[in-house]
């Protein structure tokens, strides 16, 4: 059976789906319960790098990626962490030791506005780091027909990074939207991304968005 050769390989827009990771209240909101002990000198010392690329770069290049993405009629999905129990006895033990503890139908457990999800678009809770581990959400693909999964999200070096790699592993074909992810220092997200290299292919959100535009607008004529 013939097979791709490279990763370089442009998305098909009928097979392909927009996936956000941990873009919600309680890790990528100020006021986000991960971050509720910190006094404002060490949330601006440990966060401040985090949210000033979240606020200025990253959100806006996502919310561009959201609607490029339901323009072309590519399927758009999200990931939360969120607890499927009120006291968090379902999740992983490396969230019960970092203390993550989400609950179900909680503000923290929200995607957050400046993305909302559509009414039909999925959301899917996950209690552990990678969601390919604690979720059906490869089942969920596979009935959807998608071939090419697009990932955008927080954070570059942890979530994202695991998702990138089992998504390859399962036999996707991968693009990390570089400038629609952050971590709380360049140093980390530029690692990460060489890290990853040979995983997924790597594209702005420029580069990605003209991309899906280009195939419309020929399929048009």
């Amino acid at each position: 059976m013939s097979h791709p050769t490279t990763r370089d390989l442009p998305v098909e827009i009928p097979f392909t789906t927009l996936l956000f990771i941990d873009v919600q209240n309680f890790c990528a909101a100020r006021d986000g319960s991960e971050f509720k002990a910190m006094k404002p000198p060490e949330f601006e010392a440990k966060y401040g790098y985090f949210f000033k690329q979240l606020e200025s770069r990253v959100v806006p290049n996502m919310q561009r990626l959201q609607a490029g993405c339901r323009k072309a009629g590519i399927e758009v999905m999200y990931t939360v962490i969120r607890n499927l129990t009120r006291d968090g006895r379902d999740r992983s033990l490396d969230y019960k030791i970092t203390g993550f503890n989400v609950p179900p139908d909680s503000h923290d457990g929200q995607v957050i506005d400046a993305i909302k999800p559509a009414p039909d678009e999925m959301v899917i809770p996950k209690t552990s780091s990678n969601v390919f581990v604690s979720t059906n959400i490869d089942y969920v693909l596979r009935n959807l027909g998608t071939r090419y999964l697009v990932i955008s999200g927080v954070v570059t070096d942890q979530c994202v990074e695991g998702a990138v790699r089992d998504a390859c592993d399962l036999g996707y074909l991968v693009t990390l939207v570089t400038d629609a992810c952050a971590t709380n220092t360049q140093e980390r997200h530029d690692n990460s991304l060489r890290a990853i290299r040979g995983y997924c292919r790597q594209r702005t959100t420029d580069e990605f968005l003209a991309e899906i535009a280009g195939m419309k607008q020929r399929a048009a004529q």
